[in-house]
């Protein structure tokens, strides 16, 4: 079992800060985005984290998760998943919640309701449900020609997408899925996933300090 699971959401995106509904889109980082995923590797580097020498990293496939990876100083030892890909949103990608609720669906709730022609939430579940499995089953020396899991007592990076690794900390607690409603999280925030008396717990989340701009 992993000692710890970093979790990063990626940069600002165009869409990230319009609010759309953004899943396969391969959107790029703005220049915000950019800057977050810098001011994030920086305070990755400094203690208590030190650059996370030992830890396993694995990203989304998008260019924005993967590019936040990158600027944040992990990209040379990330390995792609497809199981980090965000929630595919089908008819409702590109979209925000006003214009559906106002023109679609009124009340219209993605934990609730759905998306037409996308993944259902349970799917989603499922995806990050094998992927815990196998993090939580891994053992022994890391292998660099492969993408399986090695990480028994070791940390664990993911960058990711914000509904994604929402319903991921669900799931880690035995929560239900829809349960991430209920967990905010911004772009290029650090969260952490850990341990309470063996049981898994909420280490931080939401952490955005780093992007606070210096005077």
């Amino acid at each position: 079992m992993p000692a710890r699971i970093v979790l990063v959401r990626h940069g600002e995106t165009a869409w990230s800060a319009s609010g759309q509904h953004t899943g396969r889109t391969d959107i790029p980082l703005t220049e915000e985005g950019r800057r977050m995923a810098l001011a994030l590797g920086a305070r990755l580097a400094k203690a208590p984290w030190n650059g996370l020498p030992d830890a396993l990293v694995y990203t989304s496939p998008l260019s924005r998760a993967k590019e936040t990876c990158e600027l944040a100083g992990f990209g040379d030892r990330a390995v792609e998943r497809d199981e980090l890909l965000e929630w595919d949103y089908g008819q409702y990608e590109g979209r925000t919640g006003p214009d559906i609720r106002a023109t679609d669906h009124p009340g219209w709730l993605i934990w609730r309701d759905g998306v037409p022609g996308g993944e259902k939430l349970a799917d989603v579940a499922a995806r990050v449900d094998a992927f815990l499995a196998e993090l939580n089953s891994a053992h022994g020396t890391p292998d660099p020609d492969t993408t399986t899991m090695h990480c028994a007592d070791r940390d664990v990076v993911l960058f990711a997408h914000g509904h994604l690794l929402r319903i991921l900390t669900a799931r880690w607690l035995g929560l239900p899925p829809e349960f991430a409603q209920r967990f905010k999280l911004g772009t290029a925030a650090l969260s952490v996933l850990s341990w309470e008396y063996g049981a898994p717990a909420v280490e931080i989340w939401n952490d955005t300090s780093h992007l606070v701009h210096s005077d």
